[in-house]
């Protein structure tokens, strides 16, 4: 981030990469059973015009967060504004897609990334430690909602998106980056650097999206089809594109999911869009 932008300034550009962040999940194609370029993967309900019109509902809400959280230390006051704000942007949300859940997780793990962003600029790792200490905190106002994700993680005994988060995104910071960074090193291009990311989370992450959707077959076909991607070299060779494509087949003949993943893969782009702005100043 430029060393010159004022507040103001910084907050909006935190919530514009948010949004591009959304928008770059959204597009990449092709993602196993996911909304994407060819469309709605294993989504009845969701098109990508409509994660595309959720997304930029969302961005006052993330210039709210920032602006909440810029040169502040996070504190308990703070977190229930967070959490105020996170649901003010979610029935904007229900309001653009009809009801429909597009964003909900992504809510949670991009404003959680952003105030953290806003509170100083450091490296992603440093924002995503950040991020957990945040989530940590309790919010005295948050709703006890029952969500898919909750009752697949309960019934499984799995943690969801709220435990990764409290430990500091490390799916984001030890599988996907670390893939991102690696196959732009290899000269891979965004496309192939993307999924590979995206596939270095579902090689490891309990997914409650899959676990709601397909149960515990669902989740171990993602982790098992991901993995061999990455051990046929990544989606750039050729044999780990066939082996995508197989993974998306079965994840469409489960009518499950990696949603989770999804979000995950996005607040992976948020940072690295953070970083890529941070090093034109260095």
């Amino acid at each position: 981030m430029p060393a010159f932008l004022t507040a103001r300034e910084k907050c909006a550009r935190l919530a514009d990469l948010a949004v591009c962040a959304l928008i770059a999940e959204s597009e990449l194609t092709p993602k196993p059973a996911l909304v994407d370029g060819r469309g709605p993967g294993a989504h009845t309900d969701l098109s990508l015009d409509l994660l595309m019109r959720s997304a930029q509902s969302l961005r006052d809400y993330f210039e709210q967060m920032a602006r909440a959280s810029f040169c502040r230390p996070p504190g308990r006051r703070l977190r229930e504004r967070l959490g105020s704000i996170g649901r003010a942007a979610e029935s904007s949300m229900l309001r653009v897609t009809n009801g429909t859940n597009t964003h909900r997780g992504a809510i949670w793990a991009l404003g959680l990334l952003v105030s953290s962003s806003a509170m100083e600029s450091e490296s992603p790792e440093a924002i995503a430690h950040r991020a957990g200490e945040i989530a940590q905190l309790p919010d005295r106002s948050a709703p006890n909602t029952e969500t898919n994700g909750k009752r697949a993680g309960r019934r499984y005994n799995l943690s969801g998106a709220r435990e990764e988060a409290v430990a500091g995104f490390p799916h984001v910071v030890s599988a996907a980056l670390p893939a991102l960074r690696r196959s732009r090193w290899n000269d891979e291009t965004e496309t192939h650097a993307g999924l590979n990311a995206l596939l270095a989370i579902m090689a490891d992450l309990d997914d409650t999206c899959l676990l709601h959707r397909g149960g515990l077959a669902a989740l171990t076909a993602a982790k098992h089809g991901a993995a061999a991607v990455i051990e046929a070299g990544g989606t750039s060779t050729q044999r780990g594109w066939q082996l995508l494509l197989e993974l998306d087949r079965e994840l469409l003949r489960q009518n499950s999911s990696p949603g989770g993943s999804a979000d995950l893969l996005a607040a992976t782009f948020f940072l690295d869009f953070v970083d890529r702005s941070l090093s034109t100043t260095k």
